[in-house]
């Protein structure tokens, strides 16, 4: 899929074992980042995301090129979902972050949570593979 209809930036960071998504108004849990704006380069993107759904005063500290990851977009119907990219970036926050924006809420998601709420491209691409890389330490490959 490397001609995806959707390009992002995400981020992931952990804290005891749990990984910070972000929930919108309705839809399932994603991770902190957003499309770049013309010019911008992936790190601009990427901070300028977090102050904006996660508050300006958290900043990413040691940003770190995780992968690529391409995937379906999560859509009620399957003909409406799209392509996307996920450029992911591991790092970690100063900070304490509260949502912001367009953001709902933010869940501290962790290894017994259920799986269901993920975003396609997290359950199906993005976990599993941090999972087999040891970069995520759960017991678990996939959903229960």
């Amino acid at each position: 899929m490397p001609d995806a209809e959707i390009r992002k930036v995400g981020l992931f960071t952990v804290r005891e074992g749990r990984v910070l998504l972000c929930r919108k108004q309705q839809g399932k849990l994603i991770l902190p980042g957003g499309k770049r704006e013309l010019g911008e380069t992936s790190l601009e993107t990427l901070h300028r995301e977090i102050a904006e759904e996660l508050g300006s005063d958290v900043r990413l500290m040691e940003p770190t090129p995780l992968g690529t990851y391409f995937d379906r977009t999560a859509a009620e119907a399957p003909e409406t979902s799209k392509t996307i990219e996920i450029e992911l970036y591991g790092g970690l926050l100063h900070g304490v972050p509260q949502p912001s924006n367009e953001i709902h809420a933010l869940v501290w998601f962790g290894d017994e949570d259920p799986w269901p709420s993920l975003a396609p491209s997290l359950s199906g691409q993005i976990f599993p593979d941090l999972i087999r890389r040891g970069l995520l330490r759960w017991k678990r490959l996939g959903p229960l």
